[in-house]
């Protein structure tokens, strides 16, 4: 069977057991949509944000998507859309859009407490982080903060502080993460737009065992502020169900703010959304199934090496090759466990044992490194980026797995019954790209006979988060997602 079989058959069994009707509701529709549905008068900012709120009323009990939600800032940020597209004026190219903020942005005058019991909430949160600046100032509707494990340090969503959150394809299994609660906002029309981020695969990750897109841009294309405890690992980037949303989307949030000292400038106005029908025809893609050696189940490699003949049949030329990276895992554990012992550091001892345990682990393997352990590690990056620059003068894009297996137990950081330590061991696709800082992003490919999402990732040189949204969507139109649910 195809993938595209795969889509058309899941397709059936979800339009008879859709959630709640989701199809049916302004809650299904795209971002563009919701736009062009204002502009023409069909639907108000209002409704499509009512619908939204009854959406997230419905699933978020059984899902956990959301730690905090506020409908009456909402409404009234909706009402006050309705009132501009009245007379004709909408702010931005956002207004009256719903979105969720990942609960480690902030967002004036709502806490934010990046999954942890040792946040004091009781602040004055009197700023927004750039991403939430540029969506406001685009008119964007929030409607909550979405959950991540503690300070965002592992690839699934279960804090001490907000408890485990849950796949929409399976409750029983895990949406991933550290963006698990967006992804899974954004797979059950909880609200069209999310914002995610990606220290090692934190927006991927989850798309990939959710069915959504998401891109992790070019380090510093988007503002970071306050400055990850992980340093120039992490990224943030948009969670969507279509790829012209994530391109609106980074349209308005790559633009620099002053808090972030290494912000790039912004890129023309409109290039990502204007970009996204470059054709794909003729261009130099290296397929690597495996990465040079990571074990990957079988019915994920199936539909990645089928997904990869889409690119083949537009006209791409295909090549299966590994990548160089080499192994980087002992280094990316330098600077991800350091980062988190110095994100930490301020604790007391009473405050520590809140934390969650693995946390506590990785904190204390981070406090045995050296500053030349992690200068070591720094040179791994840069040899890697090298390597990768290299790489990229022959082949144009890279498609792998986003994940080498399906989604599986929620609660857990890795498999049961794996040999894996950390979550680490289960993500070799997607942190080598962190310390590379290259765009990536995760698109729908398919389902496991359980019905379970699998994602394929396509993978640029730095800068190139154009082509990888113009490939993404040449994708998307070859094979569609949009229109399955779980």
């Amino acid at each position: 069977m195809s993938t595209h079989e795969g889509l058309d058959r899941l397709d059936g069994h979800a339009a008879h057991n859709g959630p709640g009707g989701v199809p049916d509701s302004p809650a299904a529709l795209s971002a563009t949509e919701l736009l062009a549905a204002y502009a023409d008068g069909s639907l108000s900012p209002v409704e499509a944000t009512d619908a939204v709120l009854g959406r997230i009323e419905e699933q978020n009990g059984e899902l956990n998507a959301f730690c905090q939600v506020h409908p009456d800032d909402a409404r009234a940020a909706a009402r006050a859309s309705e009132e501009r597209w009245r007379r004709g004026e909408p702010q931005g190219r956002l207004d009256g859009v719903p979105a969720s903020i990942k609960d480690l942005m902030f967002v004036r005058g709502w806490p934010t407490l990046r999954g942890s019991a040792t946040t004091d909430p009781d602040q004055p949160w009197e700023e927004d982080s750039p991403v939430v600046a540029r969506l406001r100032e685009n008119g964007a509707v929030f409607v909550g903060k979405t959950t991540t494990p503690e300070i965002a340090w592992k690839g699934v969503t279960d804090s001490p502080l907000t408890g485990v959150t849950r796949n929409p394809w399976d409750p029983s299994t895990t949406p991933g993460g550290s963006s698990g609660g967006a992804a899974a906002a954004v797979a059950t029309g909880m609200a069209p737009l999310a914002t995610g981020t990606d220290g090692g695969g934190s927006v991927r990750i989850p798309a990939s065992f959710t069915g959504i897109f998401a891109l992790k841009p070019t380090w510093g294309l988007v503002p970071h502020w306050p400055a990850s405890a992980f340093g120039s690992l992490a990224h943030s980037g948009p969670m969507t169900r279509t790829v012209a949303d994530a391109a609106l989307m980074l349209d308005v949030m790559a633009r620099p703010d002053f808090r972030d000292w290494a912000a790039l400038p912004s890129p023309p106005e409109g290039s990502f959304t204007a970009g996204l029908e470059r054709p794909v025809k003729g261009l130099r893609i290296a397929y690597s199934p495996a990465l040079g050696g990571i074990e990957v189940h079988p019915e994920v490699a199936r539909l990645v090496a089928e997904a990869v003949t889409a690119f083949e049949q537009l006209g791409a030329h295909v090549d299966q090759v590994d990548p160089p990276l080499g192994d980087c895992l002992d280094d990316f554990h330098v600077l991800w466990f350091s980062g988190a012992a110095k994100a930490m550091e301020h604790l007391d001892g009473h405050q520590r044992q809140l934390l969650d345990p693995g946390l506590r682990e990785i904190i204390e393997e981070g406090l045995t490194y050296s500053a030349n352990d992690y200068l070591t590690a720094m040179a791994t990056r840069m040899a890697m980026g090298e390597r990768m620059g290299r790489f990229h003068t022959d082949y144009d894009l890279l498609l792998t797995p986003t994940m080498p297996l399906p989604a599986f137990e929620a609660g857990r950081e890795v498999p049961p019954g794996s040999k894996a330590r950390r979550w680490t061991d289960w993500a070799g696709f997607s942190y080598p790209f962190n310390m590379t800082q290259q765009p990536a992003a995760s698109v729908p490919c398919g389902f496991t006979t359980s019905g379970l999402p699998v994602g394929l990732q396509i993978v640029g040189p730095r800068h190139a988060d154009a082509l990888v949204l113009a490939a993404s969507r040449a994708f998307e139109q070859a094979r569609p997602w949009g229109h399955i649910w779980p």
